[in-house]
């Protein structure tokens, strides 16, 4: 008899568990069928698609109303935001002041190479734009760099009588009229350039004034810039060797004085010939 008692307690106890698991299991489902899933927000970029769009519509259109609000209500927006990134990502600027001046300056720059994007070359506005701030701005950080190494007072105690001596006879640096000529002389240079090149019918002249081109637009980038280093540098980049090269160049200034002599636009250059 007493071993017919253990048998019940023992099956009641397994079906009080069952149905209390049941419970739990119900009672869980209840739980979870009352909590919304949080729908992700989606991040807006600062500078994708629509922006992307709208830089190709400021393109395709004359209307200056039209340009106008493309730029103001979702152009500037995205080059502002692009500037900011780049300037506190890459340490471009720490001083709150000159962190504006940088970020006007760099979204005027922005704003000028506007039309210069091509979208038939597959490429993404932002990264086009991306790579011209951030070139912009190592730049200007380069020569604002170089600009507070120059200012030196003469008087300063702490300057050796080398020191003082050297600074007295650095050159006087150029009028802003002066730079400016220059650079518009250097760009009528390359233009000539041009013409000589488009002038050339033998392969080795060709490769020789592409080297050329190649190290005018590249000129801030040498180490070098002796007529040996040049001649080396021309040598590497069109593939001829020393005679080749000199035979090249010189078939090269027949053309070059030709088209000076004919052309009123660069006289500039002929006192070299």
């Amino acid at each position: 008899m007493k071993s017919k008692k253990k048998t019940r307690k023992v099956s009641v106890s397994s079906t009080n568990k069952a149905k209390q698991g049941e419970l739990i299991k119900e009672a869980n489902k209840i739980i979870n069928s009352g909590k919304k899933k949080k729908k992700k927000k989606s991040k807006r970029l600062y500078f994708g698609p629509e922006t992307h769009d709208a830089i190709v519509e400021y393109q395709s259109t004359e209307d200056r109303k039209i340009r106008d609000s493309l730029y103001e209500n979702v152009i500037r927006n995205s080059f502002e935001k692009l500037a900011e990134n780049l300037i506190y990502i890459h340490g471009f600027s720490t001083d709150p002041e000159h962190f504006k001046i940088i970020k006007t300056d760099c979204v005027t720059f922005l704003f000028e190479i506007l039309e210069k994007f091509d979208k038939n070359k597959g490429a993404k506005a932002f990264s086009y734009f991306n790579v011209c701030a951030k070139n912009w701005l190592i730049i200007n950080s380069k020569k604002r760099i170089k600009n507070k190494m120059r200012h030196v007072r003469i008087d300063d105690k702490d300057l050796s009588m080398r020191e003082k001596i050297e600074i007295e006879r650095h050159q006087i640096i150029d009028s802003p009229e002066e730079e400016l000529m220059r650079a518009e002389t250097l760009g009528m240079q390359r233009e000539l350039m041009i013409k000589v090149r488009d002038k050339l019918t033998n392969k080795n002249e060709m490769a020789c004034m592409e080297a050329a081109l190649t190290l005018y637009d590249k000129v801030e980038e040498l180490d070098f810039l002796n007529k040996r280093a040049l001649f080396v540098y021309l040598r590497e980049l069109s593939g001829l060797n020393a005679k080749q090269l000199s035979v090249a160049m010189s078939n090269i200034r027949k053309h070059y004085r030709e088209i000076i002599k004919s052309s009123r636009e660069l006289d500039v250059f002929r006192k070299h010939y």
